[in-house]
């Protein structure tokens, strides 16, 4: 997905080094992250095999770029994990394939099997034919509050999966040597979201006038834009001696919600009022989230370049220009 913001980016030529001709499995290959990520790689000269859920809608299917070659591939059944997997014989393994990332009711056993239990069988399809490197992405909720004496402090269903998915590639690390290693994007936004998601259901409401209700607005979120995310994964793919570790995928800085959807109102000239504290907070809310970018740095030489208001703007561009309202 070529943009005018990719001048400040990796470079073509660095991303031709680093992926021309490698072979790639990226499953949830059409969530939000993954398309991005898939015409990256794409556009970097990888053979790219692009997991799809076998019930996608097709409209997401068809927005992967023809070059990708696409295998059905449910986390849920372990000969569908062990096939994709044989069919790509991959190098480098993204898994982006997960359930609940927007839901606020989702099912607990349901979650347990598509995100740990999906992670156990791509990680045993692995240990039966080898990679180089297998990039797991988590999510920076798994840190809740930071306050655990155990590093981690799931607040949610989603987080507590992506919690226990984490223990299992850590033990197929030790156990294995299975060259796993952890990826935590903050908040992501950009073109394509759902709209289920704070910044574009805020983009929604401001471009077509409406109210928007929300809770009080005071969590603060490290805000990260999806390319930098998609050229973070990358990165973490490549990174040496990185192994059996996980980095954080963010900015560095925080910015509170509310101050956010007050930019998309002053970026729009919206009409409509944020009506801020009309909602309640969540369940255990955790009021700061921000990523250690300095430490991501310093592993993957990777940082988040698109600062808040040029990845906004761009998002709103691309939303009236895809007539998503």
């Amino acid at each position: 997905m070529p943009s005018s913001l990719e001048s400040d980016r990796v470079t073509e030529y660095e991303l031709q080094e680093a992926w021309a001709g490698r072979r790639v499995l990226v499953t949830g290959a059409t969530g939000f992250i993954g398309l991005h990520l898939v015409h990256r790689l794409v556009a970097a000269g990888a053979q790219v095999w692009a997991g799809t859920f076998p019930q996608e809608h097709p409209q997401r299917v068809a927005s992967l770029p023809p070059q990708a070659a696409r295998l059905p591939l449910d986390v849920r059944c372990h000969d569908s994990v062990t096939r994709a997997v044989d069919q790509a014989a991959p190098q480098v393994v993204f898994h982006l394939a997960a359930v609940g990332v927007t839901g606020t009711d989702v099912d607990p056993h349901a979650t347990l099997d598509a995100n740990t239990g999906g992670t156990v069988r791509l990680l045993e399809a692995v240990a039966r034919r080898p990679a180089e490197r297998v990039v797991l992405a988590g999510t920076s909720y798994e840190y809740g509050a930071r306050n655990s004496e155990e590093g981690f402090d799931p607040f949610n269903v989603y987080a507590a999966s992506k919690v226990a998915a984490w223990a299992f590639g850590r033990a197929y690390w030790r156990a294995a040597g299975t060259p796993v290693v952890f990826a935590r994007p903050f908040q992501v936004y950009g073109p394509g979201q759902s709209n289920r998601n704070l910044v574009p259901a805020a983009i929604h409401a401001a471009l077509s006038g409406s109210d928007f209700p929300m809770t009080p607005g005071a969590q603060e979120r490290d805000f990260v834009f999806v390319h930098d995310v998609a050229d973070g994964l990358l990165a973490a793919a490549v990174a040496p001696g990185l192994e059996g570790r996980g980095v954080d995928l963010g900015t560095g800085t925080v910015c509170a919600i509310r101050q956010v959807v007050e930019r998309i109102w002053a970026l729009t000239n919206a009409q409509g009022r944020i009506r801020a504290g009309a909602l309640p907070y969540r369940p255990a809310e955790v009021m700061h989230l921000v990523a250690d970018a300095e430490r991501t740095a310093y592993l993957i030489g990777w940082r988040a370049t698109t600062p808040l208001d040029t990845g906004l703007a761009h998002t709103i561009q691309r939303t009236i220009e895809d007539k998503t309202l």
